[in-house]
C-alpha cells in the first residue's frame, strides 16, 4: 500500500524481463532488466506520469532487488534511478556486481 492507502502489487514478468507495479489493476510503472550470467542489468525504470510522486518507484525497485537477491543473482544498476536507490539504501549495495 502507498501512503494514500492505494492497493499496490509488484509482478515479475520474466517473459518481458521486467517488474511491474500495479495500482489496483492498472500498470503504474516498470523496471526493465537484461539478464546476463548471474546478473540482472536494470537499465530502465519508468513511473507513468499520472502515478508519479507517490513513492511507487521505490516500492518497485525494492521488490525487484529483493527478488534478485532471492534468486541468487547480482545487480548491474545501469538505470540512474536504480543506481540512486542502491546508493541511498546500503542494505542493497552488496548486490551490485563487482562490489
Amino acid at each position: 500500500m502507498t501512503e494514500s492507502g492505494e492497493t499496490t502489487r509488484v509482478e515479475h514478468h520474466t517473459d518481458r524481463q521486467r517488474f511491474e507495479i500495479l495500482v489496483g489493476d492498472e500498470v503504474a510503472g516498470y523496471a526493465e532488466y537484461r539478464p546476463t550470467a548471474g546478473e540482472r542489468d536494470f537499465d530502465h525504470t519508468v513511473t507513468l506520469p499520472q502515478f508519479r510522486g507517490r513513492g511507487l518507484a521505490a516500492v518497485l525497485v525494492r521488490e525487484a532487488l529483493d527478488d534478485t537477491r532471492s534468486a541468487g543473482l547480482r545487480v548491474v544498476p545501469s538505470c540512474s534511478y536504480v543506481r540512486h536507490f542502491v546508493d541511498t539504501n546500503p542494505e542493497y549495495q552488496d548486490l551490485v556486481a563487482g562490489a
